[in-house]
């Protein structure tokens, strides 16, 4: 059978892949933390896992939705390039290695671009904590040299879809009357539907001329105050109190998260994937909101 490993399977977007996959008659492997899926610790039944597999897809790092401290930075950190190193390890020990690697990446690599969108060929790397880990991400999936194995990293955006993700925080402010613009609301949302970035990994993954950087984002991003307005005429709410910057930054310490997750303008466009011809599913907001709220 068909062979496909997920690195940090256990999340939101790996339940939903290990689903699909299993639908496409694959056979699946988790690698995880928690039990009993393969542990990281466990370099043997990984590369067990790993040997003759089609595809591997590595979602694994710790959650960002958290304050900023130096405990925390170190884990997610650590939670992204350490896993990468011990796959890319693995990998390079098996006897038939995985044809293809897809690995996480994040689309805040990326300046705040409230001016242009970024693109993969003419976008701006930007600076901060959040681009550091990033740019280690990515250089620690590419330092390997896998001549048997295809590599793909994903700049993936906010991913939207039903029973998990943002969209649990988001209905809950537009519910409770919470649903205005945040901040300016100027600065731009890059989204994508998980079907897509599911619909993604299969298209990289039959595409043998494609691999390195994409971005992994709808190609129809919107601003904040188009989002909230979205999201209040999804759940048919007709208003919804702004969010003021100093709003944001008291309730981001009382809940524990960090403002940039709102606040940072991701304006990120998939030139390489529509050029490459990916048809997006869910290619405008309003389209993939009434697919997960009916759901």
């Amino acid at each position: 059978m068909k062979k496909v490993v997920l690195a940090g399977g256990t999340g939101f977007i790996g339940r939903y892949m290990e689903e699909r996959c299993k639908e496409l008659g694959y056979t699946v492997h988790i690698i995880s933390r928690q039990e009993p899926h393969i542990s990281w610790e466990n370099k043997d039944r990984m590369i067990e896992a790993l040997d003759g597999a089609e595809l591997l897809v590595n979602l694994a790092g710790k959650s960002v939705n958290c304050r900023y401290n130096e405990t925390n930075k170190r884990a997610i950190m650590l939670s992204r390039t350490n896993t990468t190193k011990r796959l890319g390890e693995a990998v390079q020990a098996c006897e038939h290695p995985p044809k293809m690697w897809i690995n996480s990446s994040t689309a805040t690599i990326y300046r705040h671009a409230e001016d242009r969108p970024m693109t993969e060929e003419a976008g701006e790397v930007g600076s901060g904590f959040s681009v550091d880990v990033a740019r280690a991400w990515e250089e620690a999936f590419f330092s390997f040299d896998l001549p048997k194995t295809r590599q793909a990293a994903l700049r993936i955006a906010i991913v939207l879809g039903p029973g998990g993700g943002v969209m649990t925080p988001y209905r809950n402010l537009v519910k409770y009357g919470l649903g205005g613009p945040q901040g300016s609301g100027r600065q731009r949302f890059s989204w994508i539907h998980l079907e897509d970035l599911f619909g993604i990994i299969m298209f990289l993954n039959e595409r043998p001329e494609l691999n390195g950087v994409f971005n992994c984002a709808a190609p129809n991003p919107v601003q904040n105050d188009e989002l909230m307005a979205a999201l209040r005429r999804a759940a048919n709410v007709g208003f919804g109190l702004p969010a003021p910057e100093w709003l944001l930054e008291l309730g981001a310490k009382v809940i524990r998260t960090e403002t940039e997750l709102v606040l940072k303008s991701r304006w990120v466009l998939p030139e390489r994937l529509e050029r490459a011809g990916y048809t997006f599913l869910f290619p405008t907001l309003d389209k993939a909101l009434q697919s997960i709220l009916s759901s």
